[in-house]
């Protein structure tokens, strides 16, 4: 059997959509299930389109998710250069384009702007686009050799004949057929002399011996045009696997506007690289099973090519969100506290026992983000509502809760001791001498000294972090408001 070999092909146009990294995902993991080869290759021949610094985004992206290549520019397998600029300075791209000519399959066009801008325009989904009309296919040999021996500009366009139609097997949606009369000869060779996308992505396929392509499934037009080239050339087709779109919640395709269309707005934004991998990977894909959460490892054995959907994959935040969350709940603690202390110490100016806290939140947040809100009362205690004692589970209203905080306070004020366990012990002690339920005391205890409904953790957690001094002083400060309310 053929060896599988995969390929990435970004070109190096800014951060890194989600579309592409699930393209660089389900390549890695077509080649390693099968033990095979995914290489790298930088499609940089749309010069105008290509941002400075793009290229290191795409090595860094794929380091950071685990997607090690076996080839690319940094590690030569035999087929270099890996990078398209590179590879036309061989003279590769040209040298099949000619070969082309020679077989009939494409020609010289030396039309310029003013003819072209006078063709007929068709539309094709929802682009207007002007339809060639062979007009220097005509031309003799002689002609075209003088054209070229005059210096006259021209690109090269593939030939595609009116008649017939164009084949192609897709892994997915099958055997698809399209009318030759509505391909477009397209170019293989711009005037500037780069080849076009389509065709290097032809040449360099072929040449790189890849055997399966994978790309979204917009290309599902344009593979009619792929296919017309390996058969002009006589070259065995890849096999091809288009892959459905990403949309948004509302159904529209996933844009920037969205905030989480790119692998570094997710990072920014709290997101672990793991989660983030895990949850691509069920963009399009499913198990046998109903499972969710798997290593990159993991996936590696389960995946099977098969099984991607053609129905159009849904990013759902909300779910990416929970998944991240249990990437949390499973880190190791010390792993944690490093990705969670600057989010920490952004909101937590305080001399305070910031792993203590941490502790509170790893299985409360679904990202680090979330850290603010659930500790930002350590730093300062916020005004709140008195009503907030009053709670029915609990059997607290704020007269009760005022008495039991005038009871605490002294036995509070006594305490040495201010660990969680000790605190606890004293205060169980003074509920059992009253007759009182847990609750019934530490509900307003907790409410006094964070000033919040929700915290990450009980009463007595919170008197440790907080220290003998500022739990006294916002206790103190709950009775005079409680007080208050009766005034």
């Amino acid at each position: 059997m053929t060896k599988i070999r995969t390929r990435y092909a970004p070109s190096p146009t800014g951060k890194m959509h989600v579309g592409n990294l699930r393209s660089a995902l389900y390549e890695f993991l077509i080649a390693k299930h099968a033990g095979g080869d995914f290489m790298l290759r930088i499609e940089d021949t749309d010069q105008e389109r290509f941002v400075e610094g793009a290229t290191e985004i795409i090595y860094r992206t794929l380091d950071k998710t685990g997607l090690k290549h076996d080839e690319g520019p940094d590690k030569d397998g035999g087929f270099g250069p890996y990078v398209q600029s590179e590879r036309m300075k061989t003279g590769i791209y040209m040298k099949y384009a000619k070969e082309l000519i020679e077989k009939g399959e494409a020609y010289y066009c030396f039309c310029d702007k003013e003819r072209l801008a006078s063709l007929k325009t068709e539309v094709v989904e929802g682009k207007e686009i002007s339809i060639y009309d062979k007009h220097c296919l005509g031309l003799s040999r002689e002609e075209v050799e003088a054209n070229l021996a005059a210096g006259k500009p021209f690109v090269i366009r593939q030939n595609i004949p009116n008649e017939g139609t164009t084949t192609f097997h897709d892994e997915l949606y099958g055997d698809i057929s399209v009318e030759n009369a509505e391909l477009d000869d397209m170019i293989l060779i711009k005037s500037d002399g780069y080849p076009t996308y389509n065709f290097a992505n032809v040449v360099d396929d072929h040449t790189m011996n890849i055997t399966h392509v994978v790309r979204g499934n917009e290309y599902l037009s344009s593979s009619p045009k792929y296919q017309r080239l390996y058969d002009a050339f006589g070259w065995e087709s890849p096999v091809y696997i288009h892959l459905p779109l990403i949309t948004d919640e509302n159904h529209k395709k996933l844009s920037k506007r969205s905030g989480h269309s790119s692998f570094e707005d997710l990072l920014e934004q709290g997101f672990v690289t793991e989660a983030i991998v895990n949850y691509i990977a069920l963009l399009g894909w499913s198990p046998e099973d109903n499972r969710e959460i798997f290593t990159l490892q993991e996936l590696i054995e389960q995946f099977d090519y098969h099984r991607i959907s053609k129905s159009p994959a849904v990013f759902d935040i909300v779910k990416l969100r929970w998944m991240n969350g249990e990437y949390l709940k499973a880190m190791d603690f010390d792993t944690f506290y490093e990705m969670a202390e600057p989010y920490l110490k952004e909101v937590l100016t305080k001399d305070l026992d910031l792993k203590k806290i941490a502790a509170m939140v790893k299985t409360r947040i679904e990202v680090f983000p979330d850290i603010a809100g659930h500790v930002d009362f350590f730093q300062e205690l916020p005004e709140y509502d008195v009503a907030m004692y009053t709670h029915k589970k609990m059997k607290t209203n704020t007269e009760s809760s005022l008495q039991v905080l005038k009871e605490v306070l002294p036995i509070l004020e006594a305490q040495e001791d201010y660990s969680n366990d000790a605190l606890y012990q004293t205060l169980v002690k003074y509920v059992e001498e009253k007759g009182y339920k847990n609750g019934f005391v530490m509900w307003p205890i907790r409410t006094a000294v964070s000033g919040k409904q929700m915290t990450p953790a009980g009463a007595t957690e919170i008197l440790e972090v907080l220290g003998k001094e500022e739990s006294l002083r916002r206790i103190r400060k709950g009775i005079e408001l409680l007080e208050k309310g009766y005034a």
